[in-house]
């Protein structure tokens, strides 16, 4: 019997996937993946009202909840607005796992960089008071990120750099943190060789594998919505960075979904 596959990092609650949720997860069962981590933007009620649908069609689907940076904009100067928004989706989902995505974004730069490092630190702080992970974003951003991240750290501090696409100091900061590292799509672009020598280096018991689906789905599927059945390609690519087998990705990345997430 093949080992489970988990897409650690999927966003099944979005618009995208109103339409056909349940196809999605049919073509994902059929790939052989068990289990996702669905994601969530907290005080986003549309998203909210699709987690009774999902469970239903999809028991073992986990789920995290937290203020993206793209959206701290208007939590900026009320920590208290910060903590009661995630802490209410998060008290009303009972297969909430994780505390995410959060973390800090340059690249677009949505909402104030002040302003994302307050939410930032809030939302460190909430998912140590709850003792969840949290799943981190971070774009353009990585030397406020781990320094944020070390500072906040009370001692009950864990999760995971989520699509990590950064280099071998990036890694060893995460690494050193506690964190694990999680490689989407990106690690099969025909250009990601840097990104490829990363993942070949991260321990064994420090890996995770996800789709951030919708977003970039793999070569051959370059352009088109992705979705958690596509999981199984980073996988192989992983396989074959590592020089090992596919079952061998799948197990140690299952194993350490488990020990982060206790799903």
């Amino acid at each position: 019997m093949e080992p489970p596959l988990i897409d650690s990092h999927s966003h099944l609650a979005d618009d995208v996937f109103a339409a056909d949720v349940e196809g999605v997860i049919q073509r994902a069962q059929a790939a052989g993946v068990t289990r996702t981590l669905c994601i969530l933007e907290a005080g986003n009620r549309d998203e909210a009202a699709r987690v009774a649908r999902l469970r239903a069609l999809w028991p073992a689907v986990r789920f995290s909840a937290g203020i993206h940076p793209h959206h701290a904009g208007p939590y900026g100067s009320d920590p208290a607005r910060v903590t009661s928004t995630v802490s209410a989706a998060l008290r009303t989902n009972e297969a909430a796992r994780a505390l995410g995505e959060i973390g800090l974004d340059y690249h677009y730069d949505f909402a104030p960089r002040e302003v994302q490092h307050a939410v930032f630190r809030t939302q460190i702080q909430l998912a140590q008071e709850l003792d969840l992970p949290v799943v981190i974003h971070t774009r353009e951003a990585d030397a406020d990120t781990t320094r944020i991240l070390g500072e906040e750290n009370r001692g009950a501090l864990r999760g995971v750099f989520h699509c990590f696409t950064g280099d071998g100091r990036l890694a060893a900061a995460a690494l050193d943190l506690g964190f694990y590292l999680s490689f989407s799509g990106i690690v099969t672009f025909p250009r990601a060789d840097g990104l490829r020598e990363v993942a070949k280096q991260v321990p064994r018991d420090r890996y995770l594998v996800e789709t951030d689906s919708p977003y970039l789905a793999p070569p051959p599927h370059r352009g088109q919505r992705n979705e958690p059945a596509l999981v199984a390609r980073v996988v192989e690519v992983l396989a074959t960075v590592r020089e090992t087998s596919p079952e061998v990705v799948a197990a140690e990345t299952t194993a350490n979904f488990e020990e982060l997430f206790r799903p």
